[in-house]
């Protein structure tokens, strides 16, 4: 459990501002769930999607996402983890490979976490932000993810990541606008 409470450039949990929120966002009562949750909802709700709201800046490290108040999938899964990590609550990075457009041609990675809950094991959250027709919820043991495997090519990735994959990292710190980003999605063949 060690590598999922680790920081590095990307989960910096050990910035002052995420460990600030952190704090802010830990159950009075110590319950992990209830951290786990008002964590989850935080950035679910609060930091808004990047492509859903059109707005820069391009976000990658939790502490730039917090700052921001704005991230793709990905960047809202670093900040997630990191918050839960600054818990003391191990968090890792899950994928998805999910269809652009409906069709099953083009393909992008979606980002989203995996929190492992005493009571429960590892169970995923999707902290994208919910709109009309995508809803995530936190309610252990039952995954609520934004989206479901529908087509072929469509899958999820079972590996639960301690840092994020590098082609993640690099078309967020390489892309300027959220248009460069959304043009160059990430794909996991």
């Amino acid at each position: 459990m060690d590598a999922y409470l680790q920081t590095c450039p990307v989960i910096d949990h050990g910035h002052p501002e995420v460990q600030k929120a952190a704090s802010q966002l830990r159950s009075a009562t110590g319950c992990q769930q209830e951290t786990v949750k008002r964590c989850f909802e935080f950035v679910r709700d609060e930091i808004r999607h990047s492509w859903d709201f059109r707005i820069n800046p391009v976000t990658c490290a939790a502490s730039h996402v917090l700052e921001a108040g704005t991230g793709f999938c990905f960047a809202k899964s670093h900040l997630l983890a990191a918050l839960l990590r600054a818990n003391g609550i191990p968090a890792g990075l899950c994928y998805q490979r999910l269809s652009l457009d409906d069709s099953e041609e083009r393909f992008c990675l979606h980002g989203l976490n995996a929190v492992y809950l005493q009571e429960h094991g590892w169970y995923r959250l999707d902290p994208r932000g919910n709109k009309l027709g995508v809803t995530s919820e936190c309610r252990p043991p039952v995954e609520q993810l934004a989206y479901a495997i529908r087509l072929p090519g469509e899958r999820d990735i079972p590996k639960i990541y301690e840092r994020p994959l590098p082609q993640v990292v690099e078309v967020l710190q390489i892309s300027t606008t959220y248009e460069e980003v959304a043009e160059n999605l990430p794909d996991l063949p």
